[in-house]
This record gives C-alpha cells, structure tokens and sequence, in this order.
C-alpha cells in the first residue's frame, strides 16, 4: 500500500508555511488555475508564506481538464527555475499538473512520452528522486492528494491517459474543509460522482491476487493492482459517506458537516482506488472528456467545451455496473445496500440491475443531464468512443469482467439515455 500523509482539520492550511520551513524549502513553486487564484483557498496558503517567509514563484496558468500542451507549459516553468519544493492549490486538474512538473523538472534529459502510460507512452519505470510536493485539495473528488497518478487530454489522439507511478504521488495533502465552502453546487456535485465511482469501481475491480503478469521487480509492478483488503476498507467507508451527505452537500453551500465529509470521503476514496485502480467506468469516461464537442457546464467558469471528469465517469456507471455484476455479484448488492436499495428479497443474480436501478435513481434525484446523448453525443460517435477506450488498459484490464469492442459498444449505447 502506498499513501501521502495527510493532515485533516479546518485551517490547517494556515501551517504550509512551517511546513515548508520543516523541509528546508529555499525556493517553491506554487501552482493553482486562474479562477482559485482569487479565492480564500490560495489567499490563505499566500498569507502562511508571507508569515513564514518562504520564497516562491506562482504559476496559475494551470488548465481545469489539463492538455500534453498544459502539461509541457506548466514543465517548462518548473525547469526555468531550480525549485526545491513544490505546492498545489486546486482540484485534480492542477494536483495532476504538478505532479507532472516536479517530475520532468527533476528528471530535466527524459522525453514526455518516457513516463506516460503504455501503450500511448513508453510507461518507463520513475528512478530519479522526485522534490517535495504539498497537495491543497479544493474540490472533494479526485483524491489526486493520494495518490501517484498524473492524469491528461493528449490531443493528437483526442484521448485521455496519464502517468502512473507511486514515485509522483504528494509528500502531504493538507484537507481543510474551509475550502469546499466556496465550490459552486455543479462542481459539488460532478466531484463527488468521482468520489462514487471510485469507491465502486476500487470494491468490484479484479482481486489483487489475480492480476497479471505480476512483474518480478517491485519498482515495475503498478501502482493500480486490483481490489484488496485494504483498499475495500476505504472504498466501503468512503460510499457510505457519499450515501449520507453528497445531496446534502450539493443542496446546501452552507451545510459545513456535509461539505467536510465529502472532502475527507475524496481522500479515503483516493487512498482505496490509489492502490486498487479503477475499471471500467474510468476507461470509458477518458474518451467521453476527450471527443468533447461542445458542451459547456454549469458553474464552470471556462473558456472551452468540457465535460467535468465526475460528470464523464458517472453516466456510463449504471450499464457498467449491470455488465460487471455477474462477477462477484454480493459486493454489487452490497454497494446497492449502502446506495440505499433495499436487498431483504432479492435474488443474487439480479445485483446488477439492482444496483444499476439504484444509481439511476441517484443521479435523477441530482439532476444530472439524461446520459451521454445530454451532453452531445449520438450513437454515430460510438466507434470513436470505443476506439479511444480501447488504449486505457491500465484500467480497463482491472474490470473484473473482459470486455470485447462489442461489448463496449453496447455499454456506450446503453449510457446514451439513462431515465
């Protein structure tokens, strides 16, 4: 198992600065996007270094949704200067940019394609000691403050992979749920159907024990290795926190409760899927974010068509968890029990639709847009959406069920329409 150290409490970001101190930090990089960059959240990280006169450059040209493009800029800004530690401010989108900084700056002779992941790059193993990051996460979603996965857009395919590797993952993740205050109800929402899906998906992934190949050098085995003991800990307790207050927490920006537990519930989720992996959902949803055209979100305050990577991930979640419930069909019942479906009568072979029913009926309650036709594809679109699912076997070999093209053209069909 491999996690950050996390620190959890509300003001607690208000410490970065001893932090910094702690490590002997000379000169930081401070990342963040253009939008937080005038929020509480970087304010209060601002005001801990002033305090504790720690001498940083700011980057806040990060990319929501980040590009191999957005990806070099924010790397070359990481190696005009000798940084020697690193600091992210933000949701997944700039935690991911980060990591990819502190990496490429520290291995400055690497090509971009070295560590991106097969089959798009070459997946080559991380050996160069890596400076210290501290992630400050914003949005309670991706859990990127645990974990060692650096995800992007690569254009020239219209695809989204990422770089893996335990190497990459935060020194410390500082939760401060005074920051989820300030997120708007879409973006409560689209992170937390990422909190969702990452749960499920860590708990119904192929067991550990039956992944392979099972290479013989530990440094070559990945970071994503199948649903495991530990992980389904945090992967149980993470669902249950969402069953409880992630409609609170987008109902009410005031309900601090709510809000502070969908912060924590995104680092369990983090910590279970951070070593477990995710499956199917995920795979599908890369292509889904990718081929975009132009759908524009609410709430979302930038200037190109996106679809928020919860949003993505969360409408195929209903066709995906039908098909992958034959196997290991009690953990999907049980993660429909917790869902809120009562089980008292039903049949073990129809855990599947069960849950699948039950997260319909989830999501109709939120308001999410009425599947993948919502929010602008058509079934002509399907090929390319299997076609660009098709590289993302990192995950989508964890699906405890295989899957042929057909089988993924029918999920992409059946995510079309969901009510």
């Amino acid at each position: 198992m491999a996690i950050s150290n996390i620190r959890y409490g509300e003001g607690v970001t208000k410490e970065i600065g001893m932090d910094l101190q702690n490590l002997g930090a000379r000169r930081v990089c401070l990342m963040t996007d253009k939008n937080l960059s005038q929020l509480p959240p970087v304010n209060a990280v601002l005001n801990s270094l002033a305090k504790h006169n720690i001498n940083f450059q700011l980057y806040d040209n990060v990319r929501v949704e980040p590009t191999d493009q957005s990806f070099l800029d924010a790397i070359k800004f990481a190696k005009r200067e000798e940084f020697d530690a690193y600091v992210a401010v933000g949701g997944g989108s700039v935690i991911d940019t980060c990591k990819a900084a502190n990496l490429y700056a520290s291995s400055p002779t690497s090509e971009f394609l070295d560590y991106v992941n097969a089959p798009i790059g070459k997946g080559k193993a991380v050996t160069v000691p890596l400076k210290p990051l501290i992630a400050v996460p914003t949005t309670a979603g991706t859990g990127s403050e645990t974990t060692g996965v650096a995800i992007f857009d690569f254009k020239e395919l219209k695809v989204k992979t990422g770089i893996a590797s335990r190497a990459i993952k935060p020194t410390l993740g500082i939760i401060d749920p005074l920051h989820t205050l300030s997120m708007p109800e879409r973006i409560v929402a689209n992170s937390g159907f990422d909190v969702l899906c990452h749960a499920l998906e860590s708990y119904t992934a192929l067991p550990y024990n039956m992944r392979s190949p099972c290479p013989s050098n530990p440094i070559d085995r990945p970071a994503y290795q199948g649903s495991n003991p530990i992980s389904d800990v945090w992967a149980l307790h993470a669902l249950r926190i969402v069953a409880k207050y992630l409609k609170r927490a987008i109902r009410n920006p005031e309900d601090c409760e709510a809000r502070a537990n969908m912060h924590l519930a995104s680092a369990f989720a983090g910590i279970g899927f951070g070593n477990a992996g995710v499956h199917l959902c995920h795979g599908m949803s890369y292509p889904i974010s990718g081929l975009v055209k132009t759908y524009k979100p609410k709430d979302y305050n930038v200037d190109h068509s996106l679809v928020p990577h919860g949003l993505s991930v969360v409408l195929t979640s209903p066709a995906v968890f039908a098909f992958t419930a034959q196997i290991h069909p009690e953990r999907h019942l049980e993660a429909a029990e917790i869902l809120g479906a009562d089980i008292r009568t039903a049949r073990i072979k129809d855990a599947g639709f069960i849950l699948a029913d039950t997260l319909r009926k989830f999501l109709f309650d939120l308001n999410v847009d009425d599947g993948l036709a919502a929010i602008g594809y058509s079934k002509a679109d399907i090929p390319a959406l299997v076609k660009g699912t098709l590289p993302q076997e990192r995950v989508t070999k964890l699906s405890p069920r295989p899957q042929t093209e057909e089988d993924l053209s029918a999920l992409f069909e059946a995510s079309m329409k969901l009510y």
